[in-house]
């Protein structure tokens, strides 16, 4: 039996001896000498390459931070990897890759958030954002219509027309007094003529007043509307009105809608309709009234004259004494030529124009009179200050000058227009017939 060789570490050398052809003896070189491990550090996981589940935690976060490429060369070596910043130290080492100077501003929001800024126009060059022709900028319609504001009247009525003459405003008024008596003074048919040339003169003014300022009002056809309700309502009554309107409003829409341009709605139809109805459906009312299907035996041409002779003794009153006493402005912003002495003084001309001159007159009585005289105090002032808020609206002092020293015919109509229906419903009130 053979003896077993131990073959043992030379410490001198830190060999095993090598065994020779000659010697039973066998050295490994370069073999050393194994190190004594710690019994506290952790064992290494082989799967993972982390410590193992069931040790201690160490308290040591993983941490990702950008390396400085080995190799310079490398283009790939110049996009800087993600990184994981966790302290202080982490922003500078790595302030160089990402500046965040562009984030801040003037002043500091507390609300602001870094992803949302705002560059300034001098520092975008307009070739740098689009090297195509730029976008053509989007064509709206017209609009003609002023922009809503706090004060919509503001600066409207600053056209002022001439100094009015005294003596010429009651030359032209006193040829007109006549020419209306001799006009009633020849019956019904005239009366109603007159009535509406003066309606369509009056409605002519309106609708050059409103395309004066841009409006597109359909002219001719409110003109033929108001001559048409004038024939409708003297043959046909108070219900020709309705229909009349509805035609209008038909006929109208088609216009528009057949227009070559855009025009607004409200500046077009809307115009049309406001002065179809202030002019025409109120100046109707005396057609209505000398109908011969409204009161018997002509006392409608009675009734109709005895309104237009209150109404001038309205307006001339507040004129004479308003220019001789006046102080305190009705409506400052409306018409501030309107004094509230003037007002006093057409009221007591009115009353006592009433009560001395209409009861002469079949078949008006003395409370008649005075009853519709209250009323037209009433009526006739506001009629007035209503045609100056639309000529204050429109930007213009007179809306014509057909009547020297009154304006237009609308200028001399306005407070008629509101007694007209006053006197129609209060004889209706007072059952006159």
């Amino acid at each position: 039996m053979k003896s077993k060789k131990t073959h043992e570490l030379d410490e001198s050398t830190g060999e095993f001896p090598v065994v020779s052809a000659t010697d039973s003896r066998v050295t490994i070189t370069g073999a050393e000498k194994a190190v004594d491990v710690a019994t506290d550090v952790p064992k290494i996981d082989p799967a993972t390459l982390l410590p193992h589940w069931t040790d201690a935690p160490t308290g040591q976060v993983p941490i990702v931070v950008a390396r400085e490429a080995a190799d310079r060369d490398d283009p790939w070596a110049q996009i800087p990897a993600p990184a994981w910043r966790e302290g202080e130290a982490d922003w500078v080492a790595h302030e160089e890759q990402f500046d965040a100077s562009f984030l801040a501003g003037e002043t500091k929001d507390v609300d602001s958030r870094p992803w949302e800024f705002t560059l300034q126009d001098e520092d975008v060059a307009s070739d740098e954002i689009l090297d195509e022709a730029p976008r053509p900028e989007p064509v709206r319609a017209e609009r003609t219509r002023r922009s809503a504001t706090r004060d919509p009247l503001a600066g409207r009525a600053v056209r002022q027309s001439a100094q009015r003459s005294v003596t010429l405003a009651t030359f032209t008024g006193v040829v007109l007094a006549a020419a209306v008596v001799a006009v009633f003074a020849a019956g019904t048919i005239p009366v109603a003529v007159l009535v509406i040339a003066v309606l369509g003169f009056a409605a002519g003014e309106a609708y050059a007043g409103f395309r004066e300022v841009g409006a597109h009002p359909a002219t001719i056809l409110g003109i033929v509307a108001v001559f048409t309700l004038g024939v409708a309502v003297y043959n046909k009554g108070v219900v020709a009105i309705g229909a009349v309107t509805v035609l209008l409003l038909v006929f109208g829409f088609v216009w528009y809608l057949s227009a070559q341009t855009k025009i607004d709605i409200l500046d077009g139809l809307g115009a049309t309709i406001f002065v179809f109805v202030w002019v025409g459906v109120l100046g109707s009312y005396a057609l209505l009234l000398i109908s011969p299907n409204t009161f018997a035996n002509k006392h409608g041409l009675t009734y109709t004259l005895g309104a237009v002779i209150l109404t001038v003794a309205n307006d001339t009153g507040a004129l004479f004494v308003g220019r001789w006493l006046g102080r305190h402005p009705l409506n400052r912003v409306l018409s501030p030529n309107k004094t509230i002495e003037g007002s006093i003084g057409g009221t007591l001309l009115t009353l006592t124009v009433a009560a001395l001159l209409l009861p002469h007159m079949s078949p008006w009585t003395m409370k008649r009179a005075l009853a519709l005289g209250v009323a037209l105090c009433v009526v006739v002032p506001l009629g007035d200050l209503f045609e100056s808020m639309v000529k204050r609206t429109l930007g213009v002092k007179d809306l014509g000058h057909l009547l020297p020293g009154h304006g237009g015919m609308l200028d001399r109509i306005d407070g008629l227009l509101f007694a007209l229906p006053t006197l129609y419903y209060l004889a209706h009130f007072l059952k006159l017939s």
